[in-house]
């Protein structure tokens, strides 16, 4: 039954894409008309934030398309005068439109690699300097609390089912989570942190858990899901500032005299290897940053190359092919989705891990 399910499931999913597909190119000619195509909005536009977040098009008597979706909230802090305008970001109208709150005038301005930035204008609509502090809640924030709340739903929920079924064999979604839970603990913590295990567990198992919830959340091609959150290179980074600071924080003697004055090593090159351990320290976290961004945005970016063959071709005599790489392409996605979180998390606990070596002979 399982193995039906499976195919059937399969199935649907393959011919909603094919549908889909066909939807988008009928739209596109609707008027008699073939617009022009521009891959690189398509792409920087889906992998970029946003102050809307975007469903589908309409398209209208005229040909036109009009676009459907939510608009989230505006948040802006000027510095001079001092005060915090609040406004959804509907009233830009896709940044077509100046928006005015006392005594500043914002425009809404699209960057080349994707998303938006609100900037100061005149009465004109002509951006005059820098914008605002901007806090708004953009499509990345909005996902990055979404995850936060499963985050603990799940593990609340799950500490209570083991506070219930105390003894006895899990079964539903803790049987599902707690190989997981346990793989990360006993194959990733402890063989690097040894006796430390426990001290850094909750860290490490949060890590990985908003990793890859937030990879699989940007798989999802509809609302809630779609926000490229870890391809934000802001997030990463924030992530890899996290093990840099329980990093050098947790370090020890050992670990500290090994950078600035390495056991064994001649006089003459003790400075020389204490710049290279000092840029180390750093270099690191810095690839964690970078391997988490790449990666998942290189799996974007293939996906939506991938769906836009049917557009540069301009016939629908290429959806077949383009909806199977994609569907490859999606199931690989999911495998990366975890490897990702896996990679992330087991080289935090390595270099954590090395900050607290027990000694020399």
């Amino acid at each position: 039954m399982l193995v039906k399910m499976s195919k059937r499931k399969f199935l649907i999913i393959c011919f909603s894409f094919l549908f889909s597909c066909i939807s988008f190119a009928n739209n596109e000619e609707s008027n008699g008309e073939k617009p022009q195509f521009n891959i690189n909005e398509t792409i920087f536009g889906h992998i970029g934030d946003n102050h809307y977040w975007h469903m589908f098009d309409i398209t209208q008597e005229d040909g036109t398309e009009h676009p459907v979706g939510f608009a989230l909230p505006v948040i802006l802090v000027n510095t001079n005068p001092f005060n915090i305008d609040v406004f959804m970001a509907s009233e830009f109208e896709h940044g077509h439109k100046a928006v005015t709150k006392g005594d500043h005038t914002y425009k809404m301005v699209a960057q080349e690699m994707g998303g938006q930035k609100i900037l100061y204008c005149d009465e004109n609509g002509e951006v005059t300097e820098d914008g605002p502090l901007d806090f708004s809640i953009t499509k990345n924030v909005f996902t990055l609390f979404l995850v936060a709340i499963i985050m603990l739903v799940m593990f609340i929920g799950l500490a209570g089912v083991y506070k219930r079924r105390q003894g006895q064999a899990p079964s539903g979604f803790q049987a599902w989570l707690e190989p997981v839970i346990l793989f990360i603990k006993e194959d990733v913590i402890e063989p690097n942190l040894g006796r430390h295990a426990d001290k850094y567990t909750p860290y490490l198992l949060t890590v990985f858990f908003f990793i890859w919830i937030s990879n699989m959340m940007g798989l999802i091609p509809f609302f809630p899901g779609s926000a490229n959150l870890t391809g934000n290179i802001a997030v990463t980074f924030v992530l890899a500032v996290f093990t840099l600071i329980i990093t050098n924080v947790s370090g020890n003697k050992e670990y500290w005299k090994d950078i600035f004055c390495m056991p064994g090593l001649p006089w003459p090159l003790i400075p020389i290897m204490a710049v290279v351990e000092v840029i180390g320290i750093f270099t690191k976290p810095f690839a964690l940053m970078i391997r988490l961004f790449a990666n998942i945005t290189a799996g974007h970016i293939i996906v939506l190359s991938l769906t836009s063959l049917i557009f540069i071709f301009g016939t629908l005599a290429i959806a077949p092919v383009s909806v199977f790489f994609v569907m490859f392409m999606d199931v690989l996605e999911l495998f990366v989705a975890a490897l990702q979180a896996y990679i992330f998390t087991m080289l935090s606990a390595l270099f954590i891990g090395l900050a607290m070596p027990e000694g020399h002979e």
